[in-house]
């Protein structure tokens, strides 16, 4: 593929902003935009570093952080020794799946705190807001697993 687009990279930067607002570095989201975007699907950290204009080390590091998730995946191409990116096929469900796998620990936190105001004695009152979000992620926990493999079937 050529050199990106004006519009191209303004998609690139909106992609990139949704998630630095979701508290991600804005290289990674600048990353995952070009990803849905580019052709070939799989880039190797020389393309992403010419097509996103930013430093090797950048382009490093946000890998590094995007591939445990799952949404970005290392892929070989046979023959050539390189290492490529792209979104994996299944990469947004298996993202989806790690966050809903966080509901059920975060649950548990919380009702750790529950446990720990009961032992003190705490009043109802100090106790709400625990049991607010612990209420709120029993119910992620429960309906979201459903919600995706819904998805899945259709």
């Amino acid at each position: 593929m050529s050199e990106p687009t004006e519009a191209e990279l303004d998609f690139v930067d909106e992609v990139a902003v949704f998630f630095e607002r979701e508290g991600m570095p804005l290289i990674a989201g600048r990353v995952i935009g070009w990803l849905l975007i580019s052709d070939p699907p799989e880039q190797s950290p020389a393309q992403l570093e010419a097509n996103l204009r930013v430093s090797r080390s950048s382009i490093s590091s946000a890998t590094r952080l995007l591939t445990p998730s799952g949404l970005v995946e290392s892929v070989r191409v046979r023959g050539d020794r390189r290492q490529y990116f792209r979104i994996a096929p299944d990469g947004w469900s298996r993202m989806l799946e790690r966050r809903y796998a966080q509901a059920t620990s975060f649950r548990q936190v919380m009702e750790n705190g529950l446990r720990i105001l009961e032992g003190e004695g705490a009043s109802p009152k100090r106790r709400e807001r625990l049991d607010n979000v612990r209420d709120l992620y029993t119910f992620l926990e429960e309906e979201l697993p459903a919600l995706l493999r819904r998805w899945k079937e259709s």
